[in-house]
């Protein structure tokens, strides 16, 4: 039981080494058995085990694993929950493309917005998660719509989930220079991230120069959504890259998904990705959404995965985590924003577990360095925002889904239930 006032000691607490500020020994699992002071409401201490004495009360973990809150760098937000009136009965990318266009353009009211991503922010915050970057459609017919709708719920959920909005518009809309700078306008407005969809379209490079001159005008982070195929002759990550190399631009980017590497001859995939690290460009996969649209074909078995090569992106140097993306949408027909599934599934299907220490830091310490909000570590001074897993080895965590984890947030247990999915009910 967590107390629910004062200070307390989780004692005996094994906390991932890659996501603890401290200078306690690692054990060679790659966890670090210590006891967390909390206070206040804040992380107050971390010392060796066996430190908490007096009347300060404790609560016994047994070795049994202590997280901090997660950070979930991919999202879509203004789609997720469309997929019952909105499907996919391809439930392939261009199945996807051609669902949403409908549905955004007849059912996306402010309120219909708002109750879907006050639903997923709901699935989140009972999972564990501190912080999201959500890409939002910014279609030329309507394009502050979302942005609109998302203003009133960031502020709602301040304090409990950051939000970071980055416009989603595929790169053939920045052609005309009016609406671009309108979009960039937009999204310093509300504090966010300049976004595109690459695609091999004509005057790309002109186009990709354009997004980062922008983003450099206005002092914005780019993430972009690139190589969603397995297609080896779409490299559109290279064109991103000259074009980062023409322009000078030295702010952050992120970009998603990069399916096609793996795909593409060993040695090219690597002269990418050490460009990627030799610029600083950060990587996310979308290890659920890519799994479940990439190499789909009717009444065919999948024989590929889909996923970014993680292992040597990692090798490289690139900063790399992993995120949601889509759920319930006709991009991926699941998923609850539960960054504890996505880790588990990219640590299986990616062969992240030897070792899996490192691996950690792809939901928590990463992202959030990306986002450049401080999160996603345990670390004195800092939020008493944690999860308690009942799971001791790493094996044990990625065998069972988790479901009985406590989530702490300001040093106080909240109720981890997600919401009833009855309340997306439009008569709810």
């Amino acid at each position: 039981m967590i107390p629910t006032s004062g200070r307390y000691v989780l004692a005996r607490a094994a906390v991932p080494s890659v996501l603890l500020d401290s200078p306690l020994a690692p054990g060679p699992d790659g966890l670090t058995l210590c006891d967390i002071l909390v206070e206040g409401g804040q992380v107050a201490d971390v010392a060796p085990p066996g430190t908490g004495t007096g009347d300060i009360p404790l609560v016994d973990r047994r070795s049994r694993q202590v997280w901090p809150g997660l950070v979930d760098l991919h999202v879509h937000l203004d789609k997720g929950h469309i997929l019952p009136r909105a499907p996919n009965p391809t439930a392939d990318f261009d199945g996807a493309l051609a669902a949403v266009p409908g549905d955004r353009g007849t059912r996306w009211t402010a309120e219909d917005i708002r109750r879907r991503m006050e639903f997923a922010l709901k699935c989140a915050y009972a999972h564990g998660t501190v912080a999201v970057r959500t890409h939002l459609d910014t279609s030329q017919d309507d394009p502050e719509r979302s942005w609109r709708a998302l203003a009133p719920v960031r502020e709602a959920w301040a304090g409990r989930i950051a939000i970071q909005p980055v416009s989603l518009l595929s790169i053939a809309g920045y052609a005309d220079l009016d609406y671009a700078r309108r979009i960039a306008a937009l999204v310093v407005d509300h504090g966010g991230v300049l976004g595109a969809v690459t695609y091999p379209v004509p005057e790309a490079d002109a186009l990709l120069d354009r997004v980062f001159t922008l983003a450099a005008d206005h002092g914005l982070a780019v993430d972009m959504h690139v190589d969603e195929t397995l297609d080896p002759a779409i490299h559109e990550v290279d064109r991103v890259l000259d074009a980062i190399e023409r322009t000078g631009f030295d702010g952050p980017v992120t970009l998603g998904h990069l399916c096609s590497l793996s795909a593409r001859a060993d040695a090219e995939a690597a002269a990418s990705m050490a460009r990627m690290a030799d610029l600083g460009v950060a990587a996310v996969s979308l290890p659920l959404c890519n799994l479940y649209l990439q190499d789909r074909a009717p009444g065919r078995s999948p024989r590929l995965r889909g996923l970014a090569p993680l292992l040597e992106m990692a090798g490289h140097g690139i900063a790399v985590s992993v995120a949601s993306d889509n759920t319930r949408d006709p991009f991926h027909a699941y998923g609850d924003l539960d960054l504890m599934e996505v880790f588990r599934a990219a640590v299986r299907l990616g062969h992240l577990d030897l070792p899996v220490a490192p691996w950690p830091a792809a939901v928590a310490r990463t992202p959030a360095t990306v986002m450049g909000i401080a999160a996603g570590r345990i670390a004195v001074g800092a939020p008493a925002d944690l999860i308690l897993f009942s799971a001791r080895r790493y094996d044990e965590l990625i065998a069972r889904p988790q479901g009985d984890r406590i989530v702490i947030r300001d040093g106080r247990a909240i109720d981890a239930a997600p919401p009833d999915f009855a309340e997306l009910d439009e008569d709810a």
